[in-house]
Order: structure tokens, then sequence, then C-alpha cells
């Protein structure tokens, strides 16, 4: 298994730390740690799209209503350390390969590290926003993405760098569908230690879930697409503003409530991950 991005000297220490039990202990939280975050995004929409309170949000702002529960802080210390264990995780699939998919050397790998180096540079800004949500210095990221869009659009090349930022994410919400139908997520299991309903409800649940996260992913990239055409950075939508553009549709209270019960169906389809995925693979 070739890992080019590691120095030789770093490279053994690097495969030991990812190999200890308690660094896969730590992954398995941060996956439990993810769950809840989506839960609560999931929830608030459900019930902004049955007229019970909750407001569409994206993950910055779940960690926002966690922090104000009781026990806020102490609450969301546990999941703010889940969200690091992700993060290192999500970096130990980008340079190793721990779950040993046998294509260290193929496009569709190099893609693949790409997506989880990505996911983990994201991942690390919702540890830092948890963070600084704890300390009582604010936590919102918001207007961050904006930001960075107004920057790259006013570079040379920038409309053309910015249509191909959402083209890649329109793919990766396409590309959920395509999980979704296959169930190629299923390979990831210690499906032998699974019992048929849990096989069965992983299985469900991942699909409706993935299918969920799809349309997400499209909408975001739809609109970084049209903020590239049009040059306009405030065009740019996350999480919360594609939900909250699902609720502005015909029957929009109910494909948001449809949407909001997939993110539910992915947060406990990532809790199933905490307790059955197949991390470190000898």
């Amino acid at each position: 298994m070739a890992t080019p991005n590691i120095p030789p000297n770093l490279k053994q220490p690097v495969q030991q730390t990812v190999a200890h039990p308690k660094f896969e202990r730590l992954a398995r939280f941060g996956y439990a740690a993810k769950g809840i975050v989506y839960f609560v995004v999931g929830l608030l929409a459900a019930q902004a799209a049955i007229g019970s309170g909750g407001r569409t949000t994206d993950t910055s702002g779940a960690l926002q209503e966690i922090v104000v529960q009781p026990f806020g802080k102490f609450l969301l210390g546990l999941v703010t350390i889940g969200i690091i264990g992700y993060v290192l995780w999500r970096f130990a699939q980008a340079l190793l390969d721990p779950e040993h998919t046998g294509q260290s050397n193929s496009t569709q790998r190099v893609v693949q590290r790409i997506g989880y180096l990505i996911s983990a540079l994201s991942y690390s800004g919702l540890a830092f926003t948890a963070v600084k949500l704890i300390l009582g210095s604010g936590g919102t990221n918001g207007g961050a993405t904006e930001d960075w869009t107004k920057l790259v659009l006013a570079q040379p090349l920038g409309q053309w760098l910015v249509g191909l930022a959402g083209a890649i994410v329109l793919g990766v919400g396409l590309s959920y569908f395509y999980q979704a139908y296959t169930a190629k997520f299923q390979r990831y299991f210690k499906l032998n230690q699974m019992n048929a309903t849990e096989r069965k409800w992983a299985k469900r649940l991942g699909q409706f879930g993935i299918v969920a996260r799809g349309v997400v992913f499209c909408i975001i990239g739809l609109f970084v697409i049209i903020a590239a055409l049009r040059s306009d950075a405030t065009e740019v939508k996350g999480l919360g503003e594609a939900l909250a553009v699902l609720a502005q549709q015909p029957y929009g209270t109910w494909i948001l409530g449809i949407v909001a019960l997939g993110l539910i169906a992915y947060s406990l389809y990532s809790l199933i991950e905490a307790r059955y995925r197949s991390l470190i693979r000898s």
C-alpha cells in the first residue's frame, strides 16, 4: 500500500498510531459525534417542517443548539472530542488507507483520498467552531463560504474555478444517489457481527440518509454554479440555506420534512457506523 504523502521516517510511527486500539475507539467516537450533529440538524428541520418550532440550520447551528441545553458545554465538549477524532480518522483515511480498499494507485482511490482530505478540513473548521462556543467567544462561521467565494471570484479565472467547485459538489451529490442505489457502503461493515435485522436497518437507514445528503449537496452545488455564472458570491448557500430553499418550493414543507427525516436516518446510520464499521483492517 503506497503512502507517498508521508515521509519514510514518519510512515511507520503514523501507521502504529492509527493501528492502536485507542485510536480506533476515538474514530468510532467520531462517527457517533457526527451522528449526533446530523440528528440535531435533521430534528430542527423536521420541527420547522411541521410548524413545531425548529429551524433550518447547518452543522454549526447544531452545535449552537447543543451548547444552550442543560449541561450544554459539557455535552458539546464530548461532541468536540468526537469531531476531533473524526478529523484524525479522515486524515488517516486520506494518507494510509487503513480500510484496505485495494485501490491505492488507482484514479478512483486518488479522488477518494482528496474527498477524505476535504472532509478532514471541513470537520476541522467545525471542531474550531465548537471550541469557540465552549469558550463563549461565538461560534458561527456565517459568511465564511461567501467570503472565500468572493475572494476566488476576484482572481483571474475566478468564475471558472468557482464553477468547477460547484460542479464537483454537484457531482458528489449525484454520486450519493448512486451509492444509495447500489448500497455498496455495506462492504465497510462487520456484517458477520450483525444479525439480519441490524443488517436490514443499516442498509435502509444508509440508503435513505445518503439520498437526503445527495439532495442537499446537489442544491449547494447548483447555487455555487449560479454564483459563478452571475459572479455573485451572495448566491452561495450552505446546508441550512439549502434546506430553506426546499421549504420555499411547492409542497415545500413535505419536501423539507422528508429530507429532514433522511438526515435523521443518516445520523442513525452514522451511529451504526460507530459500532459496526470495520475501521482498521489487518
